[in-house]
């Protein structure tokens, strides 16, 4: 209910004002030789132009972009509107209005309308400007669920390490034989390795090279070893 009634009060205000405004520049503006529909179009033009402003400077409050045009156009408006509220108190004869004054009035038209258009048909800028972020690499994002491994158009199936043979008790016991690994796992392998040392500055190492590609810890001793 507060709230409602305050803005009643405000509304009440503006009215007010607008109109007294209003009416002291149509008499100023009437007695500098304005007659007729002319001396009503003037309070109209100082209150348009008043407006446009404010209403630029509301458009440009969070850009970067300079508001001293705004700002000086208001001025205009505002002064333009204080003026004619002073001069029409008591303070100017209306009956003999100075030349400098009718010469203001005269001019008046012809300054709201460029204030007006430079005003209206000035760019306005976005008010986020920001360059996009760049993209990263896919081969840099790690997804902790599922490890990198390259296309399956582009990645064979490895080759199982062969089986030991089976040697005697006596005979020395055999090393386990090297798994051979595709091409296109290498080429994947290197490109991830490039990718790290961009990333960090750093080679990659084994463990981190095994828990991108998924692979078992032989064969990642084998890409490693080829890598280097």
């Amino acid at each position: 209910m507060r709230s409602s009634l305050r803005l009643d009060a405000v509304l009440v205000q503006a009215v007010i004002a607008g109109a007294l405004s209003f009416s002291h520049l149509h008499d100023l503006a009437q007695a500098a030789g304005q007659s007729g529909w002319k001396a009503w179009a003037y309070p109209v033009s100082v209150d348009l132009l008043l407006v446009a402003s404010w209403h630029r400077l509301r458009t440009l409050r969070n850009t970067d972009a300079p508001r001293q045009a705004a700002w000086i156009w208001f001025a205009v408006a505002l002064a333009a509107s204080l003026g004619a509220n002073v001069a029409t108190a008591g303070l100017l004869d209306l009956a003999d209005v100075p030349d400098w004054l009718r010469i203001l009035v005269a001019g008046w038209p012809a300054l709201a309308f460029l204030g007006g258009t430079l005003l209206a048909h000035s760019p306005v800028p976005t008010p986020q400007q920001n360059e996009p972020a760049p993209v990263p690499d896919k081969a840099d994002e790690e997804e902790p669920d599922q490890p990198d491994r390259p296309p399956a158009s582009e990645l064979s199936e490895p080759a199982q390490p062969e089986p030991e043979a089976i040697a005697p008790a006596t005979a020395a016991p055999a090393l386990p034989a090297v798994p051979s690994v595709p091409p296109a796992l290498i080429a994947h392998a290197r490109k991830l390795a490039d990718s790290h040392q961009a990333a960090t500055g750093h080679a990659i190492d084994r463990d981190t090279l095994r828990s991108r590609l998924g692979v078992p810890a032989p064969m990642a001793d084998a890409i490693a070893a080829q890598l280097a």
